[in-house]
């Protein structure tokens, strides 16, 4: 699409895109708590005694790997299998040891860089059932911003939203503000109506929300590898990404200039 005119029904479909790009988006981009999980687990994990300290990380390390083999096949293949919970499960509660200090997490953090596919999710904080996405919704990290929206595909991307990321690496949260809206590649923040803008904070940074009822979008990074990102959202939700093999940025934000990703 050469330029984008807006006015009266290009309006309109401006705020119907950007409706379904948040609702897609904001179960698992908007700020985290606990999921509730069921107690039954395959993985389970008991609390563990200082001198069982060696045991324990041989078990991680080899229990962590077969987790993940079996959460990056189930992103890949965007079909979840009997043993993919209770894999996510196992990660998520042995945060703590996975990541004992902020070296730990920044690693963490780095791996989550890149261009991801939601490939998978629960529903909220009492689901423990992974269901298939059934559109195309991605999420971009680099050094500087976070971006999602939604498109027929990897290469024709129909709404973006983008802005800074601001990653707690104690909490291994990531809140997001949005300063810009794309429509097919092209920049129309401009034409965003006031109401939609005011809903999306649009332009808003932590400091701008401070003392009000709004909070920043944030989620909370339960792992990443390679091939593979799980996150949890606000109400409890649980999200699988997978590594798209191109940087999305050039079909979402067209010839931008932003950060380079890890």
């Amino acid at each position: 699409m050469a330029s984008v005119s807006i006015a009266g029904s290009n309006a309109l479909l401006i705020v119907l895109l950007i409706g379904l790009a948040v609702n897609v988006c904001e179960s698992f981009s908007v700020a985290s708590r606990r999921t509730r999980i069921g107690s039954s687990s395959s993985l389970h994990v008991q609390s563990i005694a200082p001198t069982q300290q060696a045991a324990v990380a041989f078990e991680l390390d080899n229990v962590y790997k077969q987790s993940f083999d079996i959460i990056d096949e189930c992103a890949a293949s965007g079909r979840p299998s009997d043993q993919l919970f209770d894999s996510v499960r196992y990660i998520d509660k042995n945060s703590i040891k996975l990541y004992p200090d902020e070296a730990a997490k920044l690693e963490l953090w780095d791996r989550a860089h890149g261009s991801w596919r939601l490939s998978l999710a629960t529903g909220g904080g009492q689901y423990n059932t992974f269901k298939t996405i059934p559109i195309f919704a991605y999420a971009m990290i680099d050094d500087k911003c976070f971006g999602n929206g939604v498109g027929l595909n990897a290469n024709t991307i129909i709404l973006s939203l983008l802005g800074p990321h601001y990653f707690n690496a104690k909490r291994r949260q990531m809140g997001i503000g949005i300063e810009e809206v794309f429509l097919f590649s092209k920049k129309v923040t401009p034409f965003v109506p006031q109401f939609m803008a005011d809903g999306m904070n649009l332009g808003k940074t932590p400091d701008d929300l401070k003392g009000t009822k709004s909070r920043m979008p944030t989620f909370t990074i339960i792992g990443a590898s390679d091939r593979s990102l799980i996150a949890r959202g606000g109400t409890g939700g649980i999200a699988i990404w997978t590594r798209l093999e191109n940087d999305i940025r050039p079909a979402a934000y067209g010839s931008i200039a932003i950060g380079s990703t890890s």
